[in-house]
């Protein structure tokens, strides 16, 4: 640790809503093909702040405009494995003019700051570098090696970003055995005496596919018995209105073991629908960390009205649980039928780890510590992380960003959606838990 600047300016509480504000001001859209503004501006930010404190970070660029920030923080036992706490800083696509607040702009309004990635996930980025700089600038270090990783790329599937970095340089993580990460930390209210907070433990696998259909050409005039369009508009509204079945993962088990535990009830997975209308905003999460997806998301077909395509297409986010992947795919073929071609875009594993061990024990205690009636709860995660391109080195993740949230506030809805917003309380409560939590990491 360097000691180029030991002076203490600021706690970590007191810099984290400038710095998400300026994360959000620093357009990182990605559209999936690189036509988007890229994430070195935020590369060069976080490694600027980590710089100032005394880290020598490093940017590895993958593509033009895709760049990662990575540093090593030195922990007080070198021999013990190290610790990673990973976040990425891209984000979806925003359109202005559907929001209250720009989303560029990482406004302050009704106690949030607003705008794209306030959730997902620079208030995480935030609350690290927050942190980091407080005990680097107070010389603090943590009990073990702490890797930073800002990375490039998560929203589309993570090539330019973990991807890149696992595959190029994996002497970057050398020593590193745990992970902590995005959606997970965050907080449900069930009273005045209890809020769990759910950590995630697990999350679904991904196929987003391409379906495509071939057909016969033809004038749109005539009468026609082999249009590419009409055979998989069949198939896709038959898999998008395909329920798929419930199944008991090791992680919906534990959850509904402990929410039941708390709500005095014992609950069953097959008969589901009332503790769901009882969750709120998470219930999204719940609801589909239950069983497998399908969601049809794009369409394309033809270039004239007068003129019956020869082939049309379709493009599907499909997500499966833990152990449950060859059903998936099964399921789909049998669903679609045998006109529909159906090939990967992208393809990813499923996770699933145990909740238990001494990081799930500083999870529980540093949360505790600053909430005295906060209970941990493992769950699953219905989408992915970069976490799935982590686990190849051996890296057991986490999903751990906390937020300590207003029971009124629909959190999973924030995610991909209009008005994302991140609570400043929740901010700065984030940074008093990750700080414990280094203490005890």
């Amino acid at each position: 640790m360097s000691e180029a600047n030991p002076a203490r300016t600021g706690s970590g509480e007191d810099e984290v809503v400038d710095l998400c504000r300026d994360l959000i001001r620093i357009d990182t859209s990605n559209y999936g093909d690189h036509s988007g503004p890229g994430e070195r501006a935020a590369a060069e930010y976080v490694a600027e702040k980590l710089a100032e404190v005394g880290l020598e970070p490093q940017i590895f660029e993958s593509h033009r405009g895709r760049a990662s920030t990575v540093a090593r923080i030195e922990g007080e036992d070198r021999s013990r494995p190290g610790l990673l706490i990973h976040g990425h800083t891209d984000v979806v696509p925003a359109n202005a003019a559907d929001w209250t607040h720009d989303p560029f702009s990482g406004e302050i309004a009704d106690g949030c700051v607003w705008g794209r990635g306030a959730v997902d996930m620079k208030d995480m980025d935030a609350m690290t570098l927050a942190v980091v700089r407080d005990r680097l600038r107070s010389g603090r270090k943590p009990p073990r090696d702490v890797v930073l990783a800002f990375v490039a790329d998560e929203e589309a599937g993570g090539t330019y970003g973990a991807r890149y970095l696992v595959d190029n340089h994996p002497e970057l993580f050398e020593g590193v055995n745990e992970a902590i990460s995005e959606v997970g930390g965050f907080s449900f209210t069930v009273n005045e005496q209890l809020r769990l907070y759910l950590i995630e433990t697990a999350q679904k696998g991904m196929h987003w596919m391409k379906l495509t259909v071939d057909g016969s050409a033809g004038h749109g005039s005539m009468i026609h018995k082999d249009n590419a369009i009409t055979e998989l508009s069949e198939a896709v509204g038959r898999l998008g209105r395909h329920k798929f079945p419930v199944r008991v993962t090791k992680t919906l088990r534990a959850f509904l073991d402990e929410l039941g535990d708390a709500l005095g009830t014992e609950l069953d997975p097959e008969n589901m629908d009332d503790t769901l209308a009882k969750l709120g905003g998470i219930a999204k999460l719940i609801g589909a960390s239950m069983k497998n997806t399908a969601n049809p998301t794009q369409l394309g077909a033809g270039y004239k009205v007068n003129v019956i395509p020869g082939q049309a297409t379709a493009h599907v986010d499909g997500r499966f649980l833990p152990g449950y992947e060859e059903e998936f795919l099964a399921d789909l073929d049998r669903i679609l039928g045998p006109r529909v071609r159906r090939e990967d875009v992208h393809a990813d594993k499923a996770l699933e780890t145990t909740f238990d061990g001494a990081l799930v024990d500083a999870m529980q205690s540093a949360l505790r510590a600053e909430d005295p009636i906060a209970r941990a709860v493992p769950y699953m995660l219905s989408a992915g992380t970069d976490a799935k391109s982590f686990d190849d080195l051996g890296i057991r993740g986490f999903g751990f960003a906390p937020l300590k949230l207003p029971p009124e506030l629909d959190f999973a809805g924030m995610f991909h959606g209009v008005d994302e917003r991140v609570p400043v309380d929740g901010l700065k409560f984030g940074v008093r838990v990750l700080d414990r939590f280094l203490d005890q990491c």
